[in-house]
């Protein structure tokens, strides 16, 4: 048995928790999310936290969905409560962003700009032309989204150029050894 899908989830003030259909729909300051539970796993709420149940007859899929049922109920409560932010740092000569409304336009390095329309639900910040705040309520979407702009210019290896993570550690390669035989 799964030991992360046995902790309850705790509720934080300001955040609803309705259940019903399958399907757990949460709504806060942030906004609002839904998930639909598979088959064999159920939730409840009880006071002040969301109990994740399996049913004892459990296939062994479902058993498997059991904590990640909970992680992902766990992970709505937490982002229309307070949200998710990925950051991405924008290294290279003339690579800059820009932000006008819903729409992250890139300059880095192509003869053309880069307009990447964001989401529902997703906001992007620019700070200082080269770094860029991904935010929003639902995780994996703010992740997918910043995925997806990293892969515009992925940072290459040998000066660093690219979108990358603020926080990611780009291996270096030594470049070629000029005139040695």
């Amino acid at each position: 048995m799964s030991r992360v899908g046995k902790q309850p989830i705790k509720i934080v003030s300001g955040v609803k928790v309705a259940i019903a259909d399958n399907t757990v729909k949460v709504e806060g300051p942030k906004g609002k999310l839904s998930h639909k539970l598979p088959r064999g796993v159920t939730a409840k709420v009880e006071k002040d936290q969301i109990l994740v149940v399996k049913q004892p007859e459990l296939s062994v899929k479902a058993a498997a969905l059991f904590g990640l049922t909970r992680t992902l109920i766990h992970n709505m409560v937490h982002g229309v409560s307070t949200g998710f932010t990925k950051e991405l740092d924008i290294v290279g000569v003339g690579f800059r962003a820009a932000t006008k409304g819903q729409v992250l336009t890139l300059n880095v390095g192509y003869s053309h700009q880069i307009d990447y329309t964001m989401p529902v639900g997703i906001t992007a910040k620019v700070d200082a032309n080269t770094h860029v705040t991904i935010s929003g309520a639902d995780k994996m979407l703010v992740g997918e989204v910043a995925a997806k702009v990293r892969g515009f210019r992925p940072p290459e290896p040998y000066q660093g150029k690219g979108i990358k993570y603020t926080n990611e550690h780009i291996i270096r390669k030594q470049g070629k050894a000029a005139g040695a035989k």
